[in-house]
């Protein structure tokens, strides 16, 4: 039976306790760049199935605004649930991802190659604020 995706979450870092619990510090669904290129060192992408049975392989990718370039792509990933009650939460971390320009890029995830999930991940240029002026600037 083919599983739900529950979730997905793009976060800064995951740990996870003892009790197996897992902590996801910094979601965010946009990143704001003070200039282009920019590379974001280390993202995160957390999903959890469920009301599925069987062994499948998740996917991931980010895309460009033009929704054809592909800025990042892990590697196929087991999701393993052993009975329709069972979840499987899955862990994956893109290191060094560069941003070219600015945009809507795309957040795709797939099972079998099948997609399943597909959201706006938005970057933007970073507003300058009056504290971050250069020194003798009258902007604001």
């Amino acid at each position: 039976m083919i599983p739900d995706l529950q979730s997905s979450i793009l976060c800064d870092d995951v740990r996870q306790e003892r009790n197996g619990k897992f902590i996801l510090i910094g979601l965010f669904d946009a990143i704001a760049a003070r200039q282009l290129p920019i590379r974001y060192p280390r993202l995160f992408m957390v999903t959890r199935w469920c009301s599925g049975e069987g062994e499948f392989k998740q996917r991931t990718r980010i895309l460009a605004p033009d929704q054809s370039a592909v800025v990042a792509e892990g590697r196929d990933i087991p999701v393993r649930l052993p009975s329709p009650e069972a979840t499987a939460t899955n862990v994956e971390v893109f290191m060094n991802v560069v941003f070219k320009e600015e945009g809507t890029h795309w957040v795709e995830i797939l099972l079998d190659g099948d997609l399943k999930l597909r959201y706006p991940l938005r970057v933007t240029r970073a507003s300058r604020s009056p504290a971050s002026q250069e020194p003798g600037s009258t902007e604001g």
